[in-house]
């Protein structure tokens, strides 16, 4: 029994080169270790978000709430959408009116609801064609690019944008996208339904990708090279070779 308590703890044999040496990004940015007495419990809590200033108590504490879920983040941004509108920002302030909006639920092949919307011109206005959105990382498509897609509908085209899995109104592990060849998938399929739509038939399909939006751009142009007429990247997620 001695022996054998004595060997449980001896240390294991260590690899030619140490661990921290075989992954490069271990290598820059070092974990440290921890040696934690057997039976102690570790409690490890997220440091609580700053309140945010000019809002009453009760949003704060909505917005407060675990994001990692739909749900919730479905009720913080329906609690915020009166704060949003009042922004003192041109987007909101100086968006054209007359716009039709349309939003909607529409499971995915993966069995995931994704949140749609739709911004068109004002009615009798004819549609010059049609822009998809695809959205950076940390973004949505109904918070800033709301000013934004009102400003293109007034301009003659519908609009159409999509959370992805995992963000904004989408359901998903907030944030957490486990393929990106994956989430290109996704947004293709989602579009794909979109674009047979009888009132969208013969017009030209344009794609907008913002900051990691537009390396989701590049990598469904490089999918489906001949399913758009036109490609718009504003500051794109991507590495000039």
């Amino acid at each position: 029994m001695d022996l054998s308590r004595a060997l449980r703890y001896q240390p294991l044999k260590l690899p030619l080169f140490p661990p921290q040496f075989q992954n490069p990004i271990n290598h820059l940015h070092p974990k440290p270790t921890f040696l934690v007495p057997r039976g102690t419990r570790l409690m490890v809590t997220a440091k609580k978000r700053p309140p945010i200033e000019g809002v009453s108590e009760e949003l704060n504490s909505i917005a407060n709430q675990n994001l990692d879920f739909a749900y919730t983040r479905r009720q913080v941004r329906s609690a915020f959408v009166e704060v949003q509108q009042q922004l003192d920002h041109c987007l909101f302030k100086l968006a054209p009116t007359g716009i039709r909006t349309e939003e909607w639920y529409e499971r995915n092949s993966r069995g995931l609801q994704i949140f749609c919307k739709s911004w068109m011109p004002k009615q009798g206005v004819p549609i010059k064609g049609v822009l998809f959105f695809c959205h950076g990382y940390g973004d949505t498509c109904v918070f800033f690019f709301e000013g934004i897609a009102r400003r293109i509908a007034a301009s003659g085209y519908a609009v159409y944008a999509m959370d992805y899995p995992g963000f904004g109104l989408s359901e998903g592990l907030h944030g957490y996208i486990p393929s990106f060849d994956q989430l290109a998938d996704d947004v293709i399929e989602q579009y794909t339904k979109i674009k047979g739509r009888p009132e969208l038939k013969g017009l030209p399909h344009f794609i907008l990708g913002q900051s990691m939006g537009g390396a989701v751009t590049l990598k469904v142009h490089l999918k489906e090279p001949y399913a758009w007429d036109g490609v718009v990247l504003v500051a794109p997620m991507c590495k000039r070779m």
